[in-house]
C-alpha cells in the first residue's frame, strides 16, 4: 500500500493521526472494531422467520487507492484484535 490512500468505517471518512495510524502494512484503529460472527441455526431460524433481527456490531473497513491512475477499493478487509 503506498502512502496516498483514504480509509472509510462503515462509510465514514477516516482521519490518519486521529482515527487511525499506519504500523507497516496494518492500519490500527482508536476505536474498537467487530466484525459479526456465524450465526447459530436458532438465530437463522429466528431471521428467516422474521422473529427477531440482528443488531450486534458489524463494521466494516474500506481502503481506497490508486492503481495505474484507477482509483480501487480493497473491502472487507480482514481485522484482529491487538
Amino acid at each position: 500500500m503506498g502512502d496516498r490512500f483514504e480509509v472509510f468505517i462503515n462509510g465514514v471518512l477516516q482521519r490518519p493521526g486521529q482515527d487511525f495510524r499506519r504500523e507497516g502494512d496494518e492500519l490500527v484503529f482508536e476505536r474498537s472494531l467487530a466484525r459479526e460472527g456465524r450465526l447459530g441455526f436458532w438465530r437463522w431460524l429466528s431471521l428467516f422467520l422474521g422473529v427477531a433481527g440482528t443488531y450486534r456490531q458489524n463494521d466494516s473497513v474500506d481502503v481506497v487507492y490508486e492503481v495505474n491512475g484507477r482509483r480501487t477499493v480493497a473491502t472487507a478487509l480482514p481485522m484482529r484484535e491487538g
